[in-house]
Parts: structure tokens; C-alpha cells; sequence
């Protein structure tokens, strides 16, 4: 079963060449937007992705935008608004000693350095300087831990286990 990984949204058109308006979700856009590289394009109930060659990438404000091979006017594009671009498993990078990706960090489970358990996370948001993660308590309580060193103290990917250091504060 092959496994798929958001890279952005299209959430509209950019002038009548067929370009689009895409909300990143990748940490890589310079890496995943390049010339020649293929992205899947999946739409509503649609299983079956549409393979899209990039021909161009630009920025422009806060959005990517992007053209594909063979899409050449705003009337062939216009039918992929609110798709979602992804790529295959085996196009993602290695990543440096400490770097996740966020699909290897929501699911595990967070533990404080006392060894209380808070939940898991669920989320991870991107608001600013460092990631929030979202944990779920098992009452349905969420706490947001922000990603710096001073709270997270180990990451175990094959454990699926995190460990904190919660400050003042931080589980009220």
C-alpha cells in the first residue's frame, strides 16, 4: 500500500496561464516545487491522484505558485482548485540527525520527564519561530507544547514516544 504526503493546496487560480495558488504544508519548497519534479494531485471522493509535472515556480505574497506540463490556460487548471498535492513516500529526503517529519511526530505518545502521561499529539501547528504541538489528553483536554529544547527533551521515533520538561504554566 503506498503512502501519500500533503505538500500543499491549491486554493485558486493566478491569471489566465494556468497558474496556481498553492498554501505550502512541506518545510521543502524549494526541494518539492523544482522544475521536472512530479507532484499527485488528489480531488474529493476522486482515489485515483492525477500525476502533475511542474513547469514553473514562483512566489508571490504568502503562496507558491506553480504551472504544470500540458495545463496551459487558466480553463485546464480551474477543475483542481481545493485539490491537495502530494508526494510518495519514497520522494522524501533524509533528514539531519533531529529533524522529524511531522507524520513521524503526530501519533506519539508524551510523557513528562515525572513520568506522567499527558496524551498524544495530534496536531502540529507552524504559527511562528517554533512548531506548537497539539496534545490530546485522555479526557479530552488539549495542551499546546511548544517545540524548543528547553521543553522537549527526547524524541524516540521507533517508540513512538515523547518526553518533556513541562514549565510554569505550561499543563494549567
Amino acid at each position: 500500500m503506498e503512502k501519500w504526503f500533503n505538500v500543499g493546496k491549491i486554493v485558486n487560480t493566478h491569471g489566465v496561464k494556468g497558474e496556481l495558488k498553492i498554501v505550502s504544508t512541506t518545510d521543502f519548497p524549494e526541494e518539492r516545487y523544482q522544475i521536472g519534479n512530479t507532484l499527485y494531485l488528489f480531488q474529493g471522493k476522486n482515489q485515483e491522484p492525477i500525476s502533475l509535472v511542474i513547469k514553473s515556480h514562483r512566489n508571490h505574497k504568502s503562496f507558491d505558485l506553480l504551472t504544470f506540463e500540458g495545463y496551459e490556460n487558466i480553463n485546464e487548471v480551474e477543475k483542481f482548485k481545493e485539490g491537495i498535492l502530494k508526494v510518495q513516500e519514497d520522494q522524501l529526503q533524509e533528514l539531519e540527525e533531529g529533524e522529524y517529519y511531522f507524520h513521524e511526530i503526530v501519533g506519539c505518545k508524551v510523557l513528562t520527564t515525572a513520568g506522567e502521561e499527558l496524551g498524544t499529539i495530534t496536531e502540529i501547528l507552524s504559527p511562528g519561530a517554533n512548531d506548537v504541538w497539539v496534545v490530546k489528553g485522555q479526557r479530552g483536554k488539549e495542551y499546546l507544547i511548544p517545540y524548543i529544547e528547553d521543553i522537549v527533551k527526547t524524541i524516540d521515533i521507533e517508540e513512538q514516544l515523547v518526553t518533556i520538561e513541562p514549565m510554569e504554566g505550561l499543563l494549567s
